[in-house]
């Protein structure tokens, strides 16, 4: 099915469903030309009708669906809440879909979500990193440690949970979750997202795990290295 294809069938849905909102968009992998066999079609609506926001997930002509409803309010909530955990879900969904429906407030709602993207996420603050440079410092000498391949395994995982957070967040960029970790560090560093997945590659293939501690160390060398002696967390 073509993207043109797959837009008319979301715009039917739209329409069906919510003949006169104000705005709808579908975004996703479909819209990014990523979609695989699992893809579903994320669409956001915008209604006045609508009192709350919800979310729902069900088949529309064999496609599954993430329905996405807000009315002209409500929709801020989601936006700060996304901006606070500096993961913009609901923004970047608005920013790159493509208009369904508009009666006049979908290039305003666009340009906001597009404004915001820009923005990034606040800033963090000294505190903020030191706390960071501790857990990071945490996770990587426990997977130093490890020499259970469960244990490894696990502390690996959290260790690229933490390590991708540390390098963007430090750069004042937006973070991601599962597959969008290395999405959000591609559209920082391709280099180094392509470093990064192929450290942890060779872990995961190997057991060998210098490359990744060699990765830790170059990422917090800048802001002074491990961290363990001398931190201190909620003391008076």
């Amino acid at each position: 099915m073509t993207l043109q294809e797959v837009v008319q069938t979301a715009r039917e849905l739209v329409l069906s469903t919510f003949p006169s909102c104000e705005a709808a968009f579908l975004a996703g992998s479909v819209v990014r030309g990523e979609a695989t066999k699992t893809s579903d079609l994320d669409i956001v609506v915008f209604d006045l009708s609508v009192s709350t926001s919800y979310r729902e997930s069900f088949i529309y002509k064999g496609w599954p669906v993430e329905w996405y409803v807000h009315n002209l309010e409500s929709y801020q909530f989601f936006y700060e809440d996304d901006c606070k955990r500096a993961r913009p879900s609901l923004p970047k969904m608005v920013s790159e879909g493509i208009l369904l429906q508009d009666t006049g407030s979908g290039v305003r709602l666009q340009e906001e979500a597009k404004s915001l993207l820009l923005k990034g996420p606040e800033k963090w603050g000294e505190e903020t990193i030191v706390m960071k440079r501790y857990f990071l410092t945490d996770v990587l000498d426990d997977f130093i440690g490890a020499t259970n391949r469960g244990e490894e395994l696990f502390c690996a995982a959290t260790l690229a949970e933490q390590l991708h957070e540390f390098v963007l967040r430090t750069n004042n960029q937006w973070i991601g979750s599962s597959k969008w970790i290395v999405l959000a560090l591609k559209e920082y560093d391709p280099k180094f997202a392509e470093e990064f997945v192929k450290v942890f590659d060779h872990y995961y293939g190997t057991r060998e795990k210098e490359a990744v501690i060699l990765l830790v160390d170059r990422v917090l060398a800048p802001f002074g290295g491990r961290l363990f002696e001398g931190f201190s967390l909620g003391k008076k």
